[in-house]
């Protein structure tokens, strides 16, 4: 059997995928219009609730920030607004509508939801469900006090009418260099982001220059009316996966060029990640998963098989907070491993300020008569 990929160099392999996905991408395309056509005209029904919603999503295939983002609305608002959040729960080996407990896995809800709900137990009300309108209904339902809804991942759900719709956009991966499924990683057409009130371009680096800032917003070509922020990950010190009741044991200790940490992910894109971890002195491998992978024994059992391999004056484990709550909640992890593993805590950073203008129109938006 001939293999085509020794024949041909990377331009020619680049051609001949994009002529097999380019038909794919058009039927994709003519779909979404179609569909986004039917909620246009109102023959696919339109609900909007008395309680305001903001939808939290994006037009490209994950890897945008959406759960720190949200994290970062519900610290800003929650004192000032009973929070429920309503996600669809990628992922999880359970349906239909589920409300956020402490006896709950990341199998259950979710590993996202499970992240967020237990960081803010006891300040927000979480639940997962595929139905947005079902959800809604059934959280309120159960807790009436609730008067603001955040919905994780719900620009493509148009079923639900949002007081407020943000959309974050990665940097590095923005609307106008890029395709429809397959060919590219949009989800919807980079037209649509003109119907959302408010854009976040998220994952800029620090060093970003006005030029470049320029340069994104003609780019994304908003409207006035349009709310348009930059934002960053930041990363906090690294700590353990798993509670250890020493404080000398609190954080990453100081590394040299001696040391070596292995860089465990399982998420979207692990670049940024990776890129932070190689500014300490140690030297960093990588084993990388698909995004939101539950680890198997076997996977630990590679992962180990890696990690003694390593040879250096002091080894770690490094892992993503998401990789963190399965990795916590997983049964296979060996036990005699667990002070080893680390994971880096992530908030989000909005670039010239603006924070308080984030906020400002988000809550204007929110309480509008419109």
């Amino acid at each position: 059997m001939i293999n085509f990929t020794k024949i041909l160099n990377k331009q020619q392999r680049k051609a001949v995928v994009n002529a097999i996905l380019t038909p794919c991408s058009w039927l994709y395309g003519a779909a979404v219009f179609v569909r986004n056509g039917l909620f246009d005209l109102k023959w696919l029904p339109i609900e909007e609730f008395d309680v305001p919603v903001v939808s939290v999503g994006n037009i490209t295939v994950g890897g945008t920030g959406k759960t720190p983002h949200v994290e970062y609305i519900i610290e800003a608002l929650c004192r000032r607004y009973n929070i429920g959040v309503l996600s669809r729960g990628y992922k999880r080996t359970t349906s239909g509508f589920i409300l956020a407990t402490d006896t709950l896995s990341p199998r259950d809800i979710g590993d996202e939801p499970y992240q967020v709900f237990h960081k803010y137990n006891g300040m927000i009300t979480l639940a997962v469900c595929e139905s947005r309108r079902k959800g809604i209904k059934e959280m309120l339902r159960i807790n009436p006090d609730i008067n603001l809804i955040l919905l994780d991942d719900a620009f493509q759900h148009r079923y639900v009418k949002p007081k407020a719709s943000i959309v974050l956009v990665d940097y590095t991966r923005q609307p106008v260099n890029d395709k429809l499924l397959p060919l590219g990683t949009l989800r919807e057409p980079a037209r649509r982001i003109s119907e959302c009130d408010i854009v976040v371009v998220t994952k800029c680096p620090n060093d970003i220059s006005p030029v470049e800032l320029r340069m994104t917003k003609e780019n994304l070509d908003l409207y006035p009316s349009q709310g348009l922020f930059f934002s960053n990950i930041r990363y906090a010190n690294p700590v353990p996966v798993f509670p250890i009741p020493m404080p000398q044991l609190t954080s990453l200790p100081s590394l040299t060029e001696e040391d070596l940490i292995l860089c465990v992910t399982g998420i979207a894109n692990e670049k940024p990640f990776v890129k932070y971890l190689r500014r300490f002195n140690a030297k960093v491998k990588v084993l990388h998963y698909d995004d939101h992978h539950y680890f198997t024994r076997s996977d630990f059992d590679y992962i180990f098989e890696k990690f003694d391999e390593l040879e250096g004056r002091r080894k770690f484990i490094v892992t993503t907070e998401k990789d963190s709550v399965r990795i916590l909640n997983n049964a296979y992890y060996p036990p005699t491993r667990r002070g080893l593993i680390y994971y880096v805590p992530i908030k989000v950073g909005f670039l010239d300020q603006g924070e308080l203008d984030f906020i400002e129109m988000l809550e204007k938006k929110i309480t509008s008569k419109e």
